[in-house]
Order: C-alpha cells, then sequence, then structure tokens
C-alpha cells in the first residue's frame, strides 16, 4: 500500500473525514480521530499510510 496525502474536511465526534488531494478520488475517508496526530483540526492536511498519519507542513 503506498501513502497519499489528504485534508481533513470534518470531524463529528471519535471521526475524521479526509479528503485524498493525490487523487481524482472525491469519496471522503473516514478515519478514527484517535489515530490522527493530537493537534489535528479541520483543514489540516496530513501524509498517511496504512493508518499512520503526520501533519504535512
Amino acid at each position: 500500500m503506498e501513502p497519499h496525502d489528504y485534508i481533513v474536511v470534518d470531524i463529528r465526534g471519535d471521526y475524521a473525514f479526509l479528503r485524498q488531494t493525490d487523487a481524482e478520488n472525491t469519496e471522503l475517508f473516514q478515519v478514527a480521530a484517535a489515530l490522527l496526530p493530537p493537534e489535528t483540526d479541520i483543514g489540516t492536511r496530513l501524509h498517511g499510510m496504512m493508518g499512520m498519519f503526520e501533519i504535512v507542513p
């Protein structure tokens, strides 16, 4: 599995909804907020692979 870039578009309770930015896929990807860095908020850009995410400056 290869890494992808995402942007957080919504956070609802224990889940964040991410949009992949390095592909034409417009579907949102739901992920448990606990898997994201603590400082993640709406608009945060992330780089992730296999459930591991890091904030992209």
